[in-house]
C-alpha cells in the first residue's frame, strides 16, 4: 500500500522515521539475554532483500535459519518490524508465536495465516495493516533506505498472548520470559536497483 505514496510525499517524509530504538528487541523492559545466531539464504545482515520477498515481487517471506537456543528455551516466536517506516512506531511486517524449541529455522513462504498454513509452524499474529501473516516490505518511493529487522525471541515459557496477537500484546508477553534472542537486518530502497537470484539485478516495479 506504501507503495502508492507519491514519490514527492515519500521525499518530504524522508526525516520521519520510527528509529531503531523503538523495536522490539530494543525494549528495556526486556533485560539482559544472551544471542541466538539468525540468518538467511535469501540476503546477508545489512544487505538488500531480493525482489522476490517484497511487494514488487511475489511477496513471500525470506528463508530463515537459526543457530542452538539456550537450555530451558520452551517456545520460540518472531516479529519483523521496518525501523524506518514514517511512524511513531516501527511497522510490523510479520508475528510468529509458539514455535517449537527444536525447530531451527523457516522455509521460504512459511509465514501466511494460520488458516492457509501448517500448525507445526506457529501460530501467526497481525501485521500493521491488521493482517495475519507476512507483510511484504513495499516503503514509499523517495522515503529512502528502509530497515526491516528479523528478531527471533528463545522464551523461558509459552505465555499466550491472545488469538491473532499484535505488537503490544506481543511485547507484553514476552515480557520477563525472554532467555536469548537473535537479530538480523535486511534493507530495500524503492529508489534504487535491487539484486535478485543470481546476482542480476532490477528495477523496482
Amino acid at each position: 500500500m506504501l507503495e502508492h505514496v507519491p514519490g514527492w510525499l515519500g521525499a518530504m517524509l524522508r526525516s520521519v522515521r520510527a528509529g531503531a530504538d523503538k523495536l522490539v528487541i530494543s525494549h528495556r523492559t526486556l533485560g539482559d539475554f544472551g544471542y541466538i545466531e539468525l540468518s538467511s539464504s535469501a540476503f546477508a545482515n545489512g544487505a538488500p532483500i531480493p525482489p522476490r520477498f517484497t511487494a514488487d515481487g511475489a511477496g513471500v517471506s525470506p528463508p530463515l535459519v537459526w543457530g542452538p537456543v539456550p537450555e530451558g528455551t520452551e517456545s520460540l516466536a518472531l516479529i519483523v518490524e521496518d525501523f524506518d517506516a514514517p511512524s511513531p512506531q516501527p511497522f510490523v511486517h510479520a508475528i510468529l508465536w509458539d514455535m517449537p524449541p527444536d525447530r531451527h529455522g523457516l522455509a521460504e513462504g512459511a509465514i501466511v495465516p494460520d488458516g492457509a498454513g501448517s500448525a507445526t509452524e506457529g501460530d501467526v499474529g497481525i501485521n500493521s495493516y491488521r493482517r495475519e501473516g507476512w507483510l511484504p516490505p513495499d516503503p514509499p518511493y523517495g522515503h529512502g533506505l528502509h530497515h526491516y529487522a528479523f528478531q527471533l525471541f528463545a522464551l523461558s515459557g509459552a505465555p499466550d498472548p491472545g488469538e491473532s496477537p499484535g505488537r503490544s500484546a506481543f511485547l507484553e508477553a514476552i515480557e520477563g520470559h525472554v532467555l536469548a534472542a537473535g537479530l538480523l537486518i535486511g534493507t530495500y530502497d524503492r529508489d534504487v536497483k535491487a539484486p535478485v537470484a543470481g546476482g542480476a539485478a532490477t528495477q523496482p516495479a
